[in-house]
């Protein structure tokens, strides 16, 4: 099936990241990750939608903020 994974920006944007065919295995991993890493980034994955009328699923995602080791510090 295909996936469509929509990053929503700060501003509310959104902004297609990836789409691809993802097997069943990748899609069935979906019940047990909570995070995806995309083009070397981590974000949340937050909700999917399935679109009936064409054959693919749309998952929304958010950005992950990591903090410096100098800002934890602080």
């Amino acid at each position: 099936m295909k996936v469509v994974i929509m990053e929503k920006t700060e501003t509310g944007e959104l902004v297609a990241l990836d789409a691809r065919d993802w097997n069943d295995q990748m899609i069935a991993m979906m019940n047990h990750a909570n995070y995806l890493q995309v083009n070397g980034k981590e974000y949340e994955m937050v909700e999917g939608r399935l679109n009936v009328n064409e054959p693919y699923m749309e998952l929304l995602v958010l950005a992950v903020k990591h903090e410096t080791a100098e800002a934890a510090e602080a």
